[in-house]
């Protein structure tokens, strides 16, 4: 990636663009994102928050965010036990700019989007 100007000459695998752009490709991690952009949860209020999610794929997109510095967890000394798990400013940066800006663009454009879908969609 050239400094200069903030694009990728190639589409090399350490380009800064292909990293923001994989924190989109696992479905889920959005939807957790945003799921924790008002408050610190658990895990059960995240999945019931969420609906629709199996407790698998809720570990794996934790443990992704976790991996990219996204949001944290931590951990009570209470018994039972109890962990939560919170927007990093590094989250919340990415939640309340890009995120926040593709959900407009959505509401302006969705009708659109699923339009030229439908037509392109392949007739049986």
């Amino acid at each position: 990636m050239s400094e200069h100007d903030g694009r990728c000459e190639e589409l090399v695998a350490d380009c800064r663009l292909r990293a923001a752009l994989d924190l989109f490709a696992h479905t889920w991690d959005p939807v957790v994102l945003a799921a924790l952009r008002w408050e610190a949860r658990r895990r059960r209020e995240l999945r019931e928050g969420i609906g629709g999610m199996s407790d698998k794929v809720l570990t794996e997109s934790l443990h992704r965010l976790l991996a990219h510095g996204l949001i944290s967890r931590h951990a009570y000394a209470e018994a039972p036990p109890r962990v939560e798990y919170r927007l990093t400013e590094l989250g919340r940066s990415l939640v309340e700019g890009p995120m926040v800006a593709l959900g407009h663009w959505t509401l302006a454009h969705g009708d659109e989007l699923l339009a030229a879908q439908e037509r392109a969609a392949p007739e049986f």
